[in-house]
């Protein structure tokens, strides 16, 4: 089993490097990404621009530490901890990995074509940690708290909202938000003492 979660974790982080190579350094992955961000990112009304501009924190550790107290005070410390601590992690990983791919945000790459909807962030684009942070912790708790398909499923579908929202605000190309999914998908698959996540 453990043979099993380790392999799939390896293919998820594989997926989410070879997904940033190829946006980085690919032949026409540059052109894409940008295309893409360019349709994520259009104007699409204030309604639009509010719902992502509300979901998006939910990917940060004031969300997760939130979420992890939510848990506590219903009487689930051990996930609660767990959870967090996979969050946690997850973003100090992440941030490692961005100090050194140091891939420019949108905003520093388009000569002012971006609509940046929120405050750029210092770190580099590339992967995105808000879908990342919630992915991880989402999963192990989903995995502790042996939900079933359907709310996995509307977990996931939140991670995924998250994930769209930051490069429809303008702080993340689309692969850096796909890299950061899967790389919280394989944490979580990783983090011991759980069943697969």
């Amino acid at each position: 089993m453990r043979l099993g979660r380790t392999l799939w974790a390896g293919a998820l982080a594989t997926a989410a490097f070879a997904i940033g190579y190829g946006a980085m350094k690919g032949d026409d992955g540059p052109a894409v990404d940008r295309e893409l961000f360019a349709v994520a990112n259009r104007e699409r009304g204030p309604a639009v621009d509010a719902a992502f501009g509300a979901v998006t924190e939910l990917g940060s550790l004031y969300a997760a530490g939130a979420a992890a107290a939510a848990l506590t005070v219903s009487g689930r410390r051990r996930v609660a901890f767990r959870a967090a601590a996979a969050a946690a992690t997850t973003w100090l990983l992440l941030q490692g990995i961005k100090r050194v791919i140091k891939r420019p945000r949108p905003s520093d790459s388009d000569a002012g074509g971006t609509r940046l909807l929120i405050a750029r962030h210092r770190a580099a684009s590339w992967p995105s940690s808000h879908p990342a942070v919630l992915t991880a912790f989402t999963r192990v708790a989903a995995t502790d708290l042996d939900l079933g398909p359907l709310s996995r499923t509307a977990l996931t579908g939140l991670d995924l909202t998250v994930a769209a929202s930051r490069v429809a605000l303008g702080v993340h190309y689309p692969s850096d938000a796909a890299s950061g999914l899967l790389l919280g998908r394989a944490i979580a698959r990783l983090w011991p003492g759980g069943r697969p996540a």
